[in-house]
């Protein structure tokens, strides 16, 4: 039996909040990053952080916790090697290897959900650490 609107492994949700923060970042471009998190007691995922558009790459990385499961989107600006100003929206499953297995378990069968509900996106990254979410990384991505 599915829930609607719900993860039927996780019994996970997304909340109203959630996509229409992600909206604004991908039409209005208020936001440069936005980081979610699980609320277990509400069984949503959940806005826990916003970065205005000014704030730098490692604001994003600095806004992920070093011993916890977090999802994350990043608008990633650049320029392409047409001299062309692009964008693309990069979803990061954050999963460091330090976290709890209950919270790695619940994140890694709540990610789908989630990824349906947020359209748009470009790339994904799955990272346990720094380096595989590291601006070069990005960069490689979006060419």
């Amino acid at each position: 039996m599915a829930f609607r609107g719900r993860n039927a492994q996780s019994g996970i949700g997304v909340a109203e909040h959630t996509k229409n923060t992600f909206t604004e970042l991908q039409r209005k471009k208020m936001h440069r990053y936005v980081v979610f998190k699980i609320d277990e007691k509400k069984k949503e995922v959940v806005v826990e952080k916003t970065g205005g558009p000014e704030e730098s790459y490692d604001d994003f990385l600095a806004s992920l916790p070093e011993n916890d499961c977090r999802y994350a989107v990043y608008d990633y600006d650049f320029v392409n090697s047409e001299n062309c100003q692009k964008s693309k929206i990069f979803f990061v499953a954050w999963s460091p290897s330090v976290s709890r297995i209950r919270s790695k378990m619940l994140y890694a069968t709540s990610k789908d959900s989630l990824r349906r509900e947020l359209e748009g996106i470009h790339y994904e990254i799955q990272a346990t650490d720094p380096s595989e979410v590291d601006l070069e990384t990005l960069q490689d991505r979006a060419k």
